[in-house]
């Protein structure tokens, strides 16, 4: 097999078969697998994918999971099941050109020293200006405080070799950040400009509530400086607490006047009580995700599959 499309999908009713038809006048002079991974979708996004298969059953596989596990474990489950030379991700929601595979594909072919390629979208023409300053905020951040470094707009839309997608699903880690993951692996990566389509139907999934969740989740999984911050926060307060003590027992001694200051003292104590909270809860973050990796759960859970049964595929 010469490629394998990874496609995740959650509440794409309205663009799954749209997305198989543009895929199929794409790769018809390839040897190549559709695995769609339904991730718990509540519209008939299920429905329209058995439809699929059964029309195109030499091409077409399916796996269904029991719930909504997100688009992370959907990657994985994708890649875990691929078997082909060269694997790609591409979103369901047709966004992102099936056409950028060809020349994906084709830079792979010609450079065999580069293990995958990644696409870029550095402006979305659609994009609120808030989200753009979140977006560099965030990467410039993380790339400041991570030995992981991460590329500016580069999306899960990418291709692989066979040994890059085994290096990432031999990481079995439950709280996945893919991003970080693909980077973290090594290998040499090219990295190509894209432009982001109209959506064919439906909304996004992924407001900007879900984006700060994926963010902090990413800052977490790949740095423990947010950690030995609060640390030396902790103990540049502790000293300059402990130098105003010394103050105000000096001026006590030396004037005989007790020091003035009720407004004064609460508002350090409340400062000194929200560091300990904020120290206390990025703590908490780091021991609910031990807390989850050792209970060892499963990245995701199956219902049921269409096509990993059969002869012909």
């Amino acid at each position: 097999m010469k490629l394998d499309v990874i496609i995740p999908v959650y509440n794409e009713e309205g663009n799954v078969k749209l997305l198989h038809k543009k895929l199929s006048e794409t790769l018809i002079d390839l040897d190549y697998e559709l695995i769609f991974i339904n991730d718990g979708s509540i519209d008939k996004t299920a429905d329209r994918l058995a439809n699929i298969y059964e029309e195109d059953k030499n091409h077409v596989k399916v796996i269904n999971f029991s719930r909504n596990f997100g688009k992370d474990a959907a990657m994985y489950a994708g890649l875990t099941s691929a078997k082909a030379e060269y694997s790609v991700i591409i979103d369901g929601d047709c966004q992102q050109n099936p056409k950028y595979i060809l020349t994906m594909l084709k830079y792979l072919e010609k450079n065999k020293n580069i293990d995958q390629v990644a696409m870029v979208n550095k402006e979305r023409k659609k994009e609120s200006f808030l989200n753009k300053i979140l977006k560099k905020s965030f990467y410039k951040f993380i790339n400041s405080i991570s030995d992981t470094k991460f590329i500016i707009g580069a999306s899960d839309f990418r291709m692989f070799r066979k040994n890059v997608v085994d290096a990432v699903i031999s990481l079995g880690e439950n709280n996945r950040f893919s991003k970080g993951i693909f980077s973290w692996v090594g290998f040499n990566t090219h990295y190509l400009e894209y432009e982001v389509e109209e959506r064919n139907s439906g909304k996004t999934n992924f407001n900007l509530i879900k984006q700060f969740r994926y963010a902090f989740n990413g800052i977490i999984n790949f740095s423990v400086k947010p950690l030995r911050i609060a640390t030396v926060v902790g103990f540049i307060t502790s000293i300059g607490s402990f130098i105003y003590l010394i103050i105000i027992l000096l001026e006590t001694l030396i004037t005989g006047i007790a020091v003035p200051g009720y407004a004064s003292l609460i508002s350090i104590m409340l400062f000194l009580g929200g560091i300990q909270l904020v120290a206390i809860g990025i703590l908490g973050e780091y021991i609910s995700k031990t807390y989850l990796e050792a209970k060892k759960r499963p990245v995701y859970v199956t219902k049921n599959k269409l096509g990993f049964n059969e002869e012909i595929l």
